[in-house]
C-alpha cells in the first residue's frame, strides 16, 4: 500500500497547531504508535481504550457497562465514551496538545468531539490513518490473542471488531477527508518502520 497525503494544503501536522487523532483498524497498533508520539512531542495521549480498561479492572460503574461491549467486540455507546473524553479534556490545559487514540470511532463521536473542542478551546489539526490489509490485521490480533490471553481477541471477535470497524469507523475518515485533515500511513512493516512513516506524516 503506497502512503499518500489527502491534505496537502496541510504541509505541517505537526506545526498546524491544535489536536490529533490517530486512527485505525483494530490491529493497525494505533496504541503502540500514539504511545511513541505522545511521549516524543510531549503530547499527552488520550486513549479511550486504556481508559475502559482501567475502569474495568478498578470495577467501577462504568468498567462494569463497558465490559460487555469490548467482550463482543462491539464499541462502547457514543453517549458513555463523549462523557469519559470530555472529563478527560477538562482535566487538560487547551495549550496542551491532544493526540487522541480510538476515539472517535463514529461519525456522531466526531461531531462531538468537534463540539467539545469548540466549548473548550481547542480545534482537530490533523489526522493520521494508519492503514494495512485485514489478513494482516487478523494475523497480528491472532497472535496477541495467544500472546496475551485476552479474552477480547478470540477468532469471532476479532471478525466482528473489523467488521464494526468497517461499517462505523470508515465514515469518520471521510468525515475528515471533506475537511483536508487525512494522511494515510502504511502500516505493514516493523514497529520502527510504522513511526518513522508517521514521523514523517507528521512533519
Amino acid at each position: 500500500m503506497t502512503e499518500t497525503v489527502s491534505a496537502p494544503e496541510t504541509s505541517s501536522l505537526r506545526d498546524s497547531g491544535g489536536d490529533l487523532i490517530i486512527i485505525g483498524p483494530p490491529g493497525a497498533g494505533k496504541g503502540t504508535q500514539a504511545k511513541s508520539l505522545a511521549h516524543e512531542n510531549g503530547w499527552v495521549q488520550l486513549s479511550t481504550g486504556e481508559v475502559f480498561r482501567d475502569h474495568i479492572r478498578r470495577q467501577t460503574d462504568l468498567g462494569r457497562r463497558v465490559k460487555g461491549y469490548l467482550e463482543r467486540g462491539e464499541y462502547v455507546p457514543d453517549d458513555v465514551t463523549v462523557r469519559m473524553v470530555r472529563a478527560k479534556l477538562e482535566d487538560i490545559s487547551p495549550s496542551t496538545r491532544v493526540l487522541f487514540d480510538g476515539f472517535p470511532r463514529t461519525v456522531a463521536q466526531a461531531k462531538a468531539l468537534d463540539q467539545l473542542s469548540g466549548e473548550m478551546g481547542r480545534h482537530i489539526g490533523g489526522v493520521l490513518l494508519i492503514d494495512a490489509p485485514r489478513e494482516e490485521l487478523v494475523a497480528r490480533l491472532n497472535g496477541r490473542a495467544t500472546a496475551e490471553h485476552r479474552a477480547d481477541d478470540t477468532p469471532e471477535i476479532i471478525a466482528n471488531r473489523l467488521d464494526v470497524y468497517e461499517e462505523q469507523t470508515r465514515p469518520v475518515i471521510s468525515y475528515y477527508e471533506d475537511r483536508g485533515l487525512v494522511k494515510r500511513v502504511n502500516g505493514v512493516g516493523s514497529v520502527p518502520d510504522v513511526t518513522a512513516r508517521l514521523r514523517e506524516a507528521a512533519e
